[in-house]
């Protein structure tokens, strides 16, 4: 059975300490991270996509799910080889996977720096080194997983602007790899929240998230998702 239905109540309660906004928790107050100083600007162009590793893959996926621009999510494993890519195995934290999600966006409405800016200040804390909350082991790593040296240079300065920003307490520990292969996790992880939402992981862990999307970035947030559009 998948170990975070099965959560007791006092890993419950901790993990309500741990849904805050990373910047929030860092500055003991609420902060917006800065914007990217490149690849800031809507654009033209076919779709693009972005794959991202912080914590379980339930809340990453449901915070992309509402921003605009954004037209597919998907819930997966990078970082490791497919023939691992398999929850029960990669949870074990041996597979050199992350549970990451592959998200596919419009840059005509959203940027790549606009995307990286809500994984970096909503979706989870960056300063936390192989975890999330509760959730520990390198297979809940933050990480970003570059297609090409654009990607690779755009994240790799936005970190270094993060860093001097002064909006976190502790130093960031998010990975930038090339992303050699992207592996969809089964079909009962897709739409995790959207689906369950009762849930006391998604109740306490990621629907706060949504909340700070949507309080943090308004013109960005939508209510309705793109749930639906994953693997079968």
């Amino acid at each position: 059975m998948n170990r975070r239905l099965t959560l007791l109540p006092a890993a419950i309660a901790a993990c309500a300490i741990t849904s805050l906004a990373p910047a929030a928790r860092a500055a003991g107050q609420e902060v917006v991270v800065p914007v990217t100083i490149v690849s800031d600007v809507k654009g033209p162009g076919a779709m693009q996509t972005a794959v991202l590793a912080g914590g379980c893959f339930w809340g990453v996926e449901s915070v992309f799910e509402h921003v605009k621009g954004v037209q597919k999510v998907v819930s997966g494993y990078a970082g490791g080889a497919a023939k691992d890519a398999d929850y029960d195995v990669v949870s074990t934290g041996r597979t050199g996977h992350a549970e990451s999600v592959q998200v596919t966006f419009d840059p005509r409405q959203v940027s790549y720096g606009e995307i990286l800016r809500v994984f970096f200040s909503v979706a989870h804390d960056p300063t936390q080194l192989n975890r999330q909350g509760s959730d520990t082991g390198t297979q809940y790593r933050s990480a970003v997983f570059y297609a090409d040296k654009t990607q690779k240079d755009v994240v790799t300065r936005y970190i270094q602007q993060l860093e001097g920003s002064g909006q976190y307490r502790g130093r960031i520990v998010t990975r930038v790899d090339p992303l050699e292969g992207f592996y969809p996790a089964e079909r009962y992880h897709q739409d995790f929240v959207e689906q369950n939402p009762m849930n006391p992981y998604v109740m306490f862990n990621d629907l706060p998230k949504l909340r700070e999307l949507q309080k943090l970035y308004p013109s960005l947030y939508r209510d309705s998702t793109t749930s639906g559009l994953g693997p079968k």
